[in-house]
């Protein structure tokens, strides 16, 4: 493949897109939702707090490698519903940590974690025929998610109120 400016600034326009999905994410948080976040409690799965940002890091670029693999197949059929689908999860994926940690809601979260998981796998659908390699980038995401969605559904379980 040889590397023209349209493709660096693609991979740099689908890293920003990702990696920005993220900072959003980390924007909608509040100032101090960890004293929040200690007092609940918690899945025996849960892993510690050092494990979610670089886990988080490397699927985003890998996330990113697979949205431009896809955007360098460029008109072909599909290619303009499967970013589409993938931009629909990448906001899926920022709104979740503000119903989570903002709104302080594990309820919300697991409806739109629920959403995410959905959009995940029919963009990964919608990219196998256009980048096998696309949609194998996307797998480890779509399985962090499915882990995240047992954690929020047992933090939710755990910690929902008791009817009166």
């Amino acid at each position: 493949m040889r590397w023209s400016l349209a493709k660096w600034l693609g991979l740099t326009v689908s890293l920003a897109a990702c990696l920005g999905a993220g900072a959003v994410g980390s924007l909608l948080m509040r100032e101090s939702p960890r004293e929040w976040y200690q007092q609940l409690a918690k899945p025996a799965w849960n892993p510690p707090g050092w494990v979610f940002g670089p886990a988080w890091t490397v699927l985003y670029v890998m996330m990113a490698v697979a949205a431009w693999r896809v955007w360098l197949r460029w008109p072909a059929p599909g290619v303009a519903l499967a970013l589409g689908v993938f931009a629909a999860q990448l906001v899926l994926n920022a709104i979740w940590t503000g119903l989570f940690f903002t709104l302080r809601s594990p309820a919300a979260a697991l409806v739109d974690i629920i959403a995410l998981w959905l959009a995940i796998g029919v963009a990964i659908w919608l990219f196998w025929p256009v980048s096998r390699t696309a949609a194998w980038l996307m797998a480890p995401y779509w399985l962090w998610v499915s882990y995240a969605f047992s954690l929020n559904l047992g933090i939710y379980i755990l910690n929902r109120p008791s009817p009166p």
